[in-house]
């Protein structure tokens, strides 16, 4: 692995006012740290994540990290930060392997930075022979040189650009950087230049602005809102899929593989959870049907895997000019278990449909089809809005 983030979350968080460690503070429901991390998490290559939290929030800050990271939790650590900024700094680039060669310092304060702003930096500093790179906006107000309260002169702002974080650098020339470091500077490109090293600057973003004061914190939670919030030309859709036990088959739901299980009899693979929730997206879009669209006896599906029909349906509501915002599904039957598996199915179908898929599951009390376990049933409920 050749990258790493070092996510400084050590801040008190004083002009928040808010009697906490900074990046504990919640912002609009989520804590700050969390929204901080969760892009990070999205890259399309893995970067090493190593979080430097106040001495006294450790517990929780390992807690939340592996919430956040899931699966990737490997790649992650939780390290004390130190009595200022710069000492937290060096403090996670000591942990980190010398395999890493780019490195990106990040503050959690900047908690809404998209992840294709660590993606632009992190490129930039694999391609720029030894530079370090920081996101960078252009300044808009006009800048005036002061002496007290009196106005000097206009400073030239075509020649300025307001910072902002992740700032990256090859790893080992950071770390020679800040041991070298004599005084305090304003952020890890300072400390860079300081020890005579090239700093260049990548387009920033404007979600990327740093909370230090409660009008930050209440511009990043509106912010969160206006995006969160249900548009009103949402579309909503059902679908429902019954398919009965075929001992000679293998069974397939909710796209996972149940070994040990009879199948579900059908032309495809009997998925009725995965052609439930084909259903509901193409109600939602006023697609028709999977029959309808796909056919139930055709030869080029015999046997196919319900993930050929979500995709389907997914690319049908892209041709409409519509686009998945949720899918709850509830499965009906006896058997197959899902419910040590629901997170996992949950997953394997957001995959496929790109957006959150939620799993329940339920038996009739030995009622009906489903309770003598003749078959399998499933109940959809799609989301989708305009792209």
């Amino acid at each position: 692995m050749d990258r790493a983030v070092v996510v400084v979350a050590a801040g008190s968080g004083t002009r928040l006012g808010i009697g906490t460690a900074k990046a504990f503070v919640p912002v609009a429901g989520s804590l700050m740290l969390e929204r901080a991390l969760a892009p990070l998490f999205t890259l399309p290559s893995p970067a090493l994540v190593v979080v430097v939290a106040p001495a006294t929030h450790l517990d929780e800050c390992r807690a939340l990290v592996a919430s956040v990271a899931g699966a990737a939790v490997a790649y992650t650590a939780v390290v004390p930060g130190g009595a200022d900024r710069h000492a937290s700094v060096e403090a996670g680039l000591a942990v980190l392997p010398d395999s890493v060669t780019a490195v990106l310092v990040h503050d959690a304060a900047r908690c809404l930075t998209p992840a294709a702003q660590f993606g632009r930096v992190f490129d930039a500093v694999l391609a720029g022979a030894g530079a370090g790179f920081v996101p960078a906006l252009p300044v808009t107000d006009t800048i005036k040189r002061v002496d007290g309260d009196v106005v000097v002169e206009t400073v030239d702002r075509a020649a300025l650009v307001g910072v902002q974080t992740p700032q990256g650098f090859p790893l080992a020339a950071l770390r020679q950087a800040y041991a070298a470091s004599s005084r305090s500077e304003t952020d890890d490109a300072g400390v860079f230049q300081a020890a005579g090293g090239t700093v260049r600057f990548v387009a920033g973003d404007a979600d990327a602005f740093k909370i230090t004061t409660p009008w930050d914190l209440g511009r990043a939670e509106s912010i969160v809102r206006a995006r969160s919030a249900v548009p009103d030309t949402v579309r909503v859709g059902f679908g429902v899929d019954v398919h009965a036990f075929d001992a000679a088959a293998p069974c397939r739901v909710g796209l996972l593989d149940f070994p040990g299980e009879a199948g579900l009899s059908g032309h495809s693979d009997g998925d009725a959870v995965a052609h439930a929730v084909c259903d509901a997206l193409l109600s939602a879009g006023a697609l028709g049907d999977i029959g309808g669209r796909f056919g139930t006896s055709d030869p080029a599906y015999a046997g196919a895997a319900g993930d050929v029909f979500v995709r389907g349906a997914v690319e049908a509501l892209a041709g409409a000019g519509l686009e998945p915002v949720s899918v709850t599904v509830q499965v009906i039957g006896n058997r197959p278990r899902i419910g040590a598996r629901r997170t996992e199915m949950q997953d394997a179908l957001a995959a496929v449909v790109g957006a959150p898929v939620a799993v329940s599951g339920t038996t009739t009390d030995g009622l009906g089809f489903t309770g003598r376990g003749e078959g399998l049933a499933a109940i959809a409920t799609a989301v989708v809005r305009p792209a």
